[in-house]
């Protein structure tokens, strides 16, 4: 079975390769096997699988990587699939206060928006 993707290229995830020393670290620290260590060079092998959680970036001692942690599309979607009732800023609310196919409603506003 393959890794949970939420929504296509929603991620807030970003790598500066200029900054990376590829120490590693966020690769250890990473619960979704985001990044990878090819050539000496850490990359972002599988963006849309980030859960913004952020270990990435606060395990980062060169500011490498950075991420709005908790503020990802993925938990918006999730929490009104759950029925909370804060809204979804990824998603486009029915009359009964649902969302209504959230993956084809992200707008970039979501990036900035986010609960």
């Amino acid at each position: 079975m393959g890794q949970l993707i939420y929504l296509k290229d929603v991620v807030t995830l970003k790598l500066d390769q200029e900054r990376c020393v590829a120490c590693g670290m966020c690769i250890l620290v990473c619960p979704r096997a985001v990044l990878s260590l090819t050539d000496s060079k850490v990359q972002i092998v599988n963006r849309d699988a980030c859960i913004e959680c952020g270990a990435c970036s606060k395990n980062c001692f060169v500011n490498a990587l950075s991420v709005r942690p908790g503020v990802g599309c993925a938990t918006a979607v999730i929490n009104s699939m759950v029925g909370r009732k804060k809204a979804s800023c990824c998603s486009i609310k029915s009359s009964e206060g649902r969302a209504d196919n959230p993956s084809e409603a992200r707008s970039d506003s979501c990036r900035s928006n986010c609960c």
